[in-house]
């Protein structure tokens, strides 16, 4: 019951949000939602089913221009160009399905690092559908006639989708499907004695992941308004793969954190010019050295019933309200 009452005051906080945060910070609200989408994704895919990538960009690329190009060249409905984006992200990420059932750990890497290397080599090249170096103009989206064309109301569609996907990875996770992957992670060998198919469910694995993938770059090129292949490069790849990283792998909430943080950072040091670069990197290698496990970890490790008395007692009554 506790956690539903602070799930609601999450959700009605970030309702108000808008009436006391400037239009920019709900562009980078957006953009984190964007973000956290595409780490939910890789999260389903390495954290929980064990499968190592560093090639999502690529799948972002993907989403990103299907779904600017079906409302731009053939006119569907935005509400229609996000989901058609995912779907068929989520079939191109079969593609990968092949190499992963030959190869493990760093060979995959590896395979989905020239992956996403393709598809960025691939966009600038296909002018007559890209537009090349140049980029496209994505059209405002229009959402059962109501023009998305204010930060505030992309906002608000982030925020929804965003809840929509946290709900279906919970479900996923909790389902038959989330323990398979999670077995097959954990002892490959055993989860196949046991009747577990390697090659369903790493399947399974591949089109989830590269769905939300795909939902998150179609939901980028409506927020940002224009997409280039300079956006989807192997930099962006490792951005997701920090976020995941840095919130906690095999963690939904942990995803969320981890987005945001990296999302909002770059903004926090903006006034550190000549440094910037520094203090992001010294950053990171401190959040790695003193939260191995990530930000989720650190939160999970500090509200175990040991760690718990050595806080100040009003902190420890809200972690207690927290944990109810």
């Amino acid at each position: 019951m506790r956690r539903l009452i602070l799930w609601g005051v999450a959700l009605c906080l970030l309702a108000l949000a808008p009436l006391f945060l400037r239009s920019y910070t709900l562009y980078i609200l957006s953009l984190a939602g964007v973000y956290v989408i595409a780490t939910l994704g890789l999260n389903l895919l390495t954290g929980y089913a064990g499968q190592l990538s560093i090639g999502h960009a690529g799948f972002l690329a993907i989403g990103a221009y299907t779904s600017a190009l079906l409302v731009a060249r053939l006119g569907l409905p935005f509400w229609l160009s996000i989901p058609l984006a995912g779907l068929l992200t989520g079939l191109t990420g079969f593609i990968l399905l092949v190499p992963a059932l030959r190869l493990t750990a760093i060979y995959l890497a590896i395979a989905t690092l020239g992956f996403g290397a393709a598809v960025a080599e691939i966009l600038p090249r296909w002018t007559a559908l890209t537009g090349g170096y140049q980029g496209m103009k994505v059209p405002k989206a229009v959402l059962f006639g109501l023009a998305l064309d204010s930060d505030v109301k992309l906002y608000y569609l982030t925020l929804s989708i965003v809840i929509v996907m946290l709900l279906l990875a919970r479900n996923i996770v909790d389902s038959k499907m989330g323990r398979a992957f999670i077995a097959l992670r954990d002892q490959e060998r055993a989860a196949q004695a046991c009747g577990i198919s390697l090659t369903r469910y790493k399947a399974y694995a591949f089109f989830i992941s590269a769905f939300y993938t795909g939902i998150a770059g179609g939901l980028y090129s409506f927020v940002v308004g224009y997409i280039s292949p300079g956006e989807f490069d192997l930099a962006k790849s490792l951005l997701i793969f920090m976020m995941m990283a840095l919130g906690g792998m095999a963690s939904l909430p942990g995803s969320v954190l981890g987005a945001l943080f990296l999302s909002f950072l770059p903004h926090w040091l903006s006034g550190f010019r000549g440094l910037q670069q520094f203090i992001y990197g010294a950053a990171l290698v401190l959040v790695v050295i003193f939260m191995p496990y990530g930000f989720w970890g650190f939160v999970r490790r500090w509200t175990m019933p040991d760690k718990l008395e050595r806080l100040p007692r009003p902190l420890r009554a809200v972690v207690e309200f927290v944990r109810g």
